[in-house]
């Protein structure tokens, strides 16, 4: 099923590309700038269906804004167009990331590249703050779904709950209510198109869909299979293709649900990072274009660098390349395979309070991690204070960084209150870092 409205090529490509370079500050600031393009001011997509293509993406493992912008092509052009809008939504940012990775692992102690991370971190909390105020202005709108934020921000950052146990309780409850009819959620109303003869019941796996999984499984999986199996591959590119397919397949709650996930493992597990490089890293990507999951492809250019056993510009490039191919090829797997049902499901009221639900809940995700991004780059020790079953992050105020705080506050005022433009704020604070790290 795809939108009524039809885009030319030139129009799509256009326009996804405007969206694949101007998409900073994270999921939500990207979630964002896609409504705007595609809803507000095109009206190639009306805001029921925006939404409940959100709600289906959000509930798939990896980077729901992707997702979203591989979903919203593929109904407006189908799988080429779902195809074209995804790649563009990536490519500028990988781009980006491979660039400021090698300058980060050839000059990451020069003060003026210190002084560029510097700024950049500390602007991206406004980026980040001003962004989440967007999509929760979208997604609670009602006090249940307010409650269900607030639930899952305190599960997830005061009782350490796992995201896909948070995102079941949320999806579970939604049901519930849709079931009872004691509260409303919101949920988009269904489309008057879905309600067609039998498009309430869920679906089976059908010729098509069988096919589809099987031409999108081996783009996934054979690449997989070579780089396991033949001898020659450098091991730590091997091992990289397996972590970054497991990545794709257990991290519900997309880029920041993945983030612990990864950092633990790359530093702990695999040795690719040192315990500092995961925060720089989530600072380039943050002040980058493209998805924040893109954040994986500095991991493993790092990676490859030190371990892959080739020159380290060659072996950076191999391993970002991988964690970039492997990071995102399930993606299309999950929307091409997924998104006709969920479209026929629209009307699955049920099903639609259910995803609804689970939207509500990731904001307080979201700003859980909003919350972690903000007091490590403002104190320079964080530590944890245990309360019965709650766990709190305690940070040490004598390391506050006035500084950081400083530009992240101007930084703020800038997109809050003048709504300057994105590229000016960065610039700015990029220059401000460069004058406090060379001053200092």
């Amino acid at each position: 099923m795809t939108s009524t409205i039809s885009p030319s090529w030139a129009e799509l490509f256009r326009v996804f590309g405007r969206i694949g370079l101007l998409s900073f500050g994270g999921p939500a600031g990207q979630i964002a700038l896609m409504h705007r393009e595609l809803v507000e001011e095109r009206a190639w997509l009306d805001e029921p269906r925006f939404l409940h293509a959100l709600n289906f993406c959000m509930l798939l493992p990896g980077p729901e804004a992707m997702q979203l912008a591989t979903y919203s092509g593929w109904l407006l052009r189908g799988v080429a167009g779902g195809l074209l809008a995804g790649l563009l939504f990536i490519l500028p940012g990988f781009a980006v990331i491979m660039t400021l990775s090698a300058v980060y692992f050839h000059y990451g102690d020069l003060p003026v590249v210190a002084g560029v991370l510097f700024g950049l971190k500390a602007a991206v909390l406004a980026i980040v703050v001003e962004a989440l105020l967007r999509v929760s202005k979208r997604a609670l709108k009602s006090r249940l779904a307010w409650g269900l934020a607030v639930a899952a921000f305190i599960a997830i950052a005061f009782l350490k709950l796992p995201f896909p146990l948070i995102v079941l309780g949320a999806g579970l409850i939604g049901v519930l209510v849709s079931a009872t009819g004691t509260a409303d959620l919101s949920a988009p109303a269904p489309a008057p198109e879905a309600e067609e003869a039998g498009a309430d019941r869920l679906p089976g796996l059908t010729g098509p869909t069988l096919r589809t999984i099987g031409i999108w499984g081996a783009v996934w999986l054979v690449p997989l299979a070579i780089l396991v199996m033949v001898p020659a591959v450098p091991d730590a590119l091997a091992a990289m293709a397996l972590f970054f397919s497991k990545a794709a397949i257990v991290t519900f709650g997309g880029a920041y649900a993945v983030l612990a996930y990864v950092g633990q493992q790359a530093v702990e597990v695999h040795g690719w990072l040192m315990p500092g490089d995961m925060l720089a890293g989530l600072g380039l990507a943050e002040s980058t274009p493209g998805p924040l999951i893109l954040v994986l492809v500095f991991v493993g250019f790092l990676g490859g660098a030190r371990e892959a056993g080739l020159d380290p510009l060659t072996g950076g490039m191999l391993g970002g390349s991988v964690a970039l191919f492997f990071t995102f090829a399930p993606c299309f797997l999950w929307i091409f395979a997924g998104a006709p049902h969920i479209e026929r499901l629209r009307s699955v009221k049920w099903l639609s309070a259910g995803l609804a639900a689970i939207t509500a809940a990731v904001v307080g995700v979201i700003s859980n991690l909003a919350v972690w991004f903000a007091l490590h780059v403002l104190f320079a020790d964080v530590g944890e204070a245990a309360f019965g079953p709650f766990s709190l992050p305690v940070p040490d105020l004598a390391t506050l960084n006035v500084a950081a705080l400083a530009i992240a506050l101007g930084a703020g005022v800038a997109l809050l209150r003048y709504h300057l433009n994105l590229f000016l704020v960065l610039g700015g604070a990029t220059l401000a870092g460069i004058a406090v790290t060379v001053l200092a």
